[in-house]
């Protein structure tokens, strides 16, 4: 199979532009200074290879947290990203999914604090600030995105995910305002946290969207028991949700044998996920 296309990621602000060579599609960074939780970040928008800003169409979109893990080896943890553009290149041009957009949110030094909305012992966690992101995301990042991108709007076409804490941060913001994602993507999510407060607190929420993506991997920490009690909790959340008649057809859920809580991890299953989410007959749900 021929690679996908060189394209450009461009850094977007008043200053300056800069530019450097990525696969597939086009990786645009925008500055965002933001109110809500005093600080700067970077959103790093992803656009399909044949989007057209001055045409007609518009596509859907999915923002994912920790933005700096998605795109390109250079910015992302441990030096492994998840090649969020690649897979939507290939998945695109296999027809699986339509093009769509893919906004990063780049994690700051407080991300712990953001991504968790309780006080918490295990990290700890005094002064949690998680409660605001729901507002972040509706104020701040949706806004500019909406401005400057053809995007689809409703939640039939707009999804939210993330991993590790980023998947509790994306849980959260779907019981804070439910009817906003329409599509969620969820791994290796640390349900743990205050003591699984997040999953007491909304056991009779049902107010779930048309998709969702659950995963684990059974060595997430390498631990037999540790790894047990967080399966438990997964396995607990999809309780949950099948209770509120999700069935095969809106949530998916993957216990990938002998995966840890890594990044590559999360690269290997996000092409089932972003297909599970965007396919075409997800619309009809």
């Amino acid at each position: 199979m021929p690679r996908p296309p060189i394209r450009k990621r461009q850094l977007i602000r008043k200053e300056a532009v800069v530019a450097v060579p990525i696969a597939g599609g086009q990786l645009n960074l925008h500055e965002l200074r933001s109110h809500v939780f005093g600080n700067t970040r970077l959103l790093r928008v992803w656009l399909p290879p044949d989007y057209d800003g001055f045409g007609a169409a518009h596509y859907p979109i999915l923002y994912l947290n920790d933005g700096q893990n998605l795109f390109e080896a250079t910015t992302a943890f441990a030096g492994v990203h998840w090649q969020a553009g690649e897979t939507a290149t290939r998945l695109i041009s296999e027809r699986k999914i339509p093009p769509l957009i893919i906004v990063g949110i780049d994690n700051t030094k407080t991300r712990i604090q953001e991504y968790i909305p309780y006080r918490s012992k295990d990290p700890k966690v005094v002064h949690p600030s998680g409660r605001s992101y729901p507002e972040f995301l509706r104020r701040e990042v949706m806004p500019l995105i909406e401005q400057r991108y053809k995007v689809s709007k409703g939640p039939e076409n707009t999804g939210l995910g993330g991993s590790s804490l980023g998947g509790l941060i994306t849980l959260y913001t779907q019981f804070a305002m439910p009817g906003v994602f329409g599509r969620l993507l969820i791994e290796s999510p640390s349900l743990f946290v205050a003591n699984k407060k997040i999953l007491e607190e909304n056991r009779r929420f049902c107010g779930w969207p048309q998709r969702i993506y659950l995963a684990m991997g059974t060595r997430e920490v390498g631990h037999e028991e540790k790894d047990a009690k967080i399966l438990d909790g997964v396995r607990e959340l999809e309780s949950m949700l099948r209770s509120c008649g999700l069935g095969e057809d809106r949530l998916k859920v993957r216990i990938d044998e002998g995966a840890g809580h890594n990044e590559a991890a999360w690269a290997a299953r996000f092409p089932e996920a972003l297909e599970f989410l965007y396919s075409s007959s997800a619309g009809n749900s």
